[in-house]
């Protein structure tokens, strides 16, 4: 029987064809019926749940859970030929995960900037938001997921100064069990030219973010 590929860590990637994903949530669907079954649901009796198992499983396969079995966007280079040796400023992007904890949501918002150099590469501005898309769909820890992102704009964006990521987000684990409080949580990760503490570009990206929300 052939082995099949697992996710070792669950903010992983595996890519299965369309047939694979199919049958994923062919299991899925029995596996949350039994969920059900096991909470004394009697869901397949009730107008209400009786498709719910198979909604679910769609729901984790093909939108909450598909950065795990799909491929990476795109993100293809163009050279710099302006020679722009500003920053790159991003901000606003709509970030929506799920807790690997607890399997509940956390949302809210991204913020990347980066440091093209004038002879490096620079890549299209929806990339930026399909990548925080991408990653963002598996399970998750926000400190993980900056770094996932910080890593591969880092990696992509050939000859940068540096790069910058802020994620901004609530989480329905901490909001709606345990504390329940209505908390924000922030992290980031700056790299090159934004780790200097008193230097412009680090300023520059802080105050950004703040013109966007103002905005």
């Amino acid at each position: 029987m052939e082995k099949k590929e697992e996710l070792i860590q669950s903010n992983g990637n595996i890519v299965l064809s369309e047939k694979q994903r199919d049958e994923m949530k062919l299991k899925a669907e029995i596996a949350y019926g039994q969920f059900l079954d096991a909470l004394r649901f009697d869901w397949k009796n009730d107008v209400q749940m009786k498709e719910t198992p198979m909604r679910v499983a769609k729901m984790y396969v093909d939108e909450l859970f598909r950065g795990c079995y799909t491929n990476i966007p795109d993100l293809k280079e163009f050279d710099n030929e302006g020679g722009y040796d500003g920053m790159v400023f991003s901000g606003g992007i709509d970030l929506f995960s799920t807790c690997a904890h607890h399997s509940v949501v956390f949302f809210g918002k991204a913020y990347i900037g980066y440091l093209p150099s004038p002879i490096g590469k620079v890549v299209g501005l929806s990339k930026l938001n399909r990548i925080v898309d991408f990653y963002s769909r598996r399970p998750e820890i926000q400190e993980s997921l900056t770094m996932q992102i910080h890593s591969h704009l880092n990696k992509v964006l050939t000859g940068n100064f540096g790069v910058a990521v802020l994620l901004e987000a609530a989480h329905m684990c901490v909001r709606s069990r345990g504390v329940k409080q209505n908390s924000t949580m922030i992290t980031s990760k700056l790299s090159g030219g934004f780790l200097d503490p008193d230097g412009a570009s680090r300023k520059e990206f802080y105050d950004n973010i703040q013109y966007t929300k103002n905005q």
